[in-house]
């Protein structure tokens, strides 16, 4: 008879599992993904490294995990803002401005899972949570401009392109520290969804006032692990 496992035991594995990729999360945060190793994540999560290798058997699953879940956090964090919006223009807005202050708030943590040089196979899971990225953003201009027939814009293109925006300029290594300064990290992230905006034709003072009426993440939103 094969053995089943039970609940209990499955909330134990899926608890353990969970704690293995916050400790990676953790480190990642703290140096880069080139710190997730098997054997400081076992250290970080208090357990023996062979069961970490039980969970993930090579750096790269358990990197591939990491960066997984964090899409996945994300981007429903970008949605539920977005949906609780009052129009479309304003769940665009919302939508940028919670991926972007989320991510500002821990740069290096952002930098480490979408953008920060790892290996190849990682790039696959990673160009994925890009993917994703730009699809959210493409159904909130699409819904922004559902009711403008005449307009030629490309959303699929503008899409993308905000999102490099948000990558390049934010996080990437063109991007300026904005370090611990709430009003440095709020400036830089309100002045990209600024230019997104006026990028895609909302005038100037329009523009404007959707950006400073946006809410901005909570604390208790922050996208580290």
């Amino acid at each position: 008879m094969a053995y089943r496992r039970t609940d209990k035991v499955k909330q134990r594995l899926a608890a353990r599992r969970d704690a293995i990729i916050a400790a990676a999360g953790a480190l990642a945060a703290e140096n880069g993904m080139a710190a997730v190793q098997i054997a400081p994540v076992a250290t970080r999560a208090g357990i023996a490294a062979g069961t970490v290798y039980r969970y993930f058997p090579s750096k790269t699953e358990l990197v591939e995990a990491l960066v997984a879940v964090t899409s996945e956090r994300e981007i429903t964090a970008m949605r539920l803002a977005a949906d609780a919006a009052p129009g479309p223009l304003s769940a665009l807005t919302v939508a940028i401005i919670t991926f972007a202050g989320r991510a500002l708030r821990h740069r290096r943590f952002a930098w480490a899972v979408i953008s920060e040089p790892v290996d190849a196979e990682v790039d696959a899971v990673r160009l994925a949570y890009r993917r994703a990225l730009a699809a959210e953003i493409e159904t909130r201009l699409r819904a922004a401009f559902a009711d403008v027939p005449t307009s030629d814009l490309d959303t699929a293109l503008t899409s993308r392109a905000i999102v490099g925006a948000m990558l390049e300029a934010l996080v990437g290594p063109l991007a300026a520290e904005a370090g611990d300064d709430p009003a440095k990290i709020r400036n830089a992230v309100q002045m990209l969804a600024l230019l997104s905006l006026q990028g895609i034709g909302i005038a100037g003072a329009r523009a404007r006032g959707l950006v400073v009426q946006a809410p901005w993440p909570r604390e208790d939103e922050d996208s580290v692990i």
